[in-house]
């Protein structure tokens, strides 16, 4: 299904610009991920939490507070609790209801403020988020701290903050709403955060209704600049998600066995979504080949399933031997080689493929048991459909 861009309303008229990510299939939940990445310029993190939840299911629509340097004098695009809403009723209208809210920076802190205002919401994460605006206030100049409201200015991009805003992510609002909010919580919060000190975690925490859950990212800064960063933070909150926010999904129907959906996902030039039963992946291409690396290669996934069929074939025999095998680990590699140096092929005109498996057994195991086990790799059912003829027949649907 892929991604395209949503135009919402936000405060005072203003038009806000949102990203839609869906999943392949029937999305099980909604999402609305609201963040302040943009002043940093071009950052992994946005992309990678989005997919963390469309992963799992979840449809997310993600809009940013902040606008880029080129904006105009007054960017249109400013934080406002009424954005969150917005997006929370324009996914209610099409997709099933938004569980959850995901919240970056001062995006979170707006999340938290809308809370009282969307009842179908099941948890809130938020992602070095202030209590209040006071951390970012104290950055604007002393003119504009007097009026209780101005424009602060990251270099890539800005961030506006009216006194409209401030007000209603007032500390005591703040305060009532989790107070009242019957979900679950999740905190991720760098230390080393130089715009959000780690406090505000703590006051999330002692804020919440029931006992919240706190990750602290060790060594991020603000933004998750870092691809390492921002893939660990979007790990937790996948796992966080589809435990706390999905048991509806129990009620999603898998694939029959053997069927296998492929969609593309609308990130980058070469991603895809793909459903295997109840499960979801994701492959892509490498930076190196103008993909965006979120997934491994197709030939990677080919070649993980040859790995992971050797194991478990070995497993399974073994076991009925009752043999002492206590460890199957199956090293890969796949490469394209000149078919004159294969002195098994067939032909010997062009290239052909070749997957070089190297099998560790561990255990007390006789060198006769260990030359069986070997053997039998190549019997696994996957070695098998790739050493046979295989018959690809390709329909179009109308």
């Amino acid at each position: 299904m892929g991604a395209r861009d949503v135009a919402l309303r936000g405060a005072e008229g203003s038009v806000v610009t949102a990203r839609l990510d869906l999943p392949p299939g029937r999305p099980v939940a909604s999402a609305v991920r609201v963040g302040c990445f943009a002043c940093l310029g071009p950052s992994p993190a946005p992309s990678r939490l989005a997919h963390a939840l469309v992963a799992r299911g979840f449809a997310v629509l993600s809009l940013d507070f902040t606008a880029p340097a080129a904006a105009g004098p007054r960017p249109d695009t400013v934080p406002s609790v009424e954005a969150v809403e917005a997006a929370a009723a324009w996914l209610r209208e099409r997709y099933p209801p938004v569980r959850l809210l995901v919240g970056h920076s001062l995006g979170g802190t707006a999340a938290a403020a809308a809370l009282p205002r969307l009842s179908e919401v099941a948890a809130l994460a938020l992602v070095n988020a202030p209590v209040g605006g006071g951390p970012l206030l104290e950055r604007l100049s002393s003119t504009a701290r007097e009026a209780g409201e101005g424009e602060l200015d990251f270099g890539p991009g800005r961030l506006r903050l009216t006194r409209r805003f401030l007000q209603d992510i007032d500390e005591a609002h703040l305060r009532r709403a989790l107070n009242a909010f019957p979900g679950e919580l999740l905190v991720l919060h760098a230390p080393a955060d130089r715009y959000v000190p780690l406090e505000h975690a703590r006051r999330w925490m002692a804020m919440a209704r029931r006992p919240a859950s706190l990750m602290l990212l060790e060594g991020a800064d603000h933004f998750l600049s870092h691809d390492a960063d921002a893939g660990h933070a979007a790990d937790v909150l996948g796992v966080w998600a589809a435990r706390q926010v999905t048991p509806v999904r129990e009620r999603e129907a898998p694939l029959p066995p053997g069927v296998v959906e492929v969609h593309e996902a609308g990130e980058g030039r070469f991603a895809q979504d793909i459903r295997v039963g109840a499960h979801r992946l994701r492959s892509d291409e490498p930076l190196s080949v103008g993909g965006e690396d979120t997934g491994p290669t197709p030939y990677g996934l080919l070649t993980a399933a040859l790995g992971a069929c050797t194991a478990m074939t070995l497993r399974l025999y073994a076991a009925r031997k009752g043999w002492p095998l206590e460890h199957v680990h199956v090293r890969l590699s796949h490469e394209k080689v000149h078919a004159k140096a294969c002195e098994e092929c067939e032909t010997k005109d062009g290239k052909m493929d070749r997957l070089q498996r190297t099998v560790k057994l561990e255990g007390p195991l006789t060198d006769a048991q260990r030359a069986t086990l070997v053997a039998i790799a190549d019997r696994c059912p996957v070695h098998r459909t790739l050493a046979s003829d295989v018959d690809v027949h390709t329909d179009v649907e109308q």
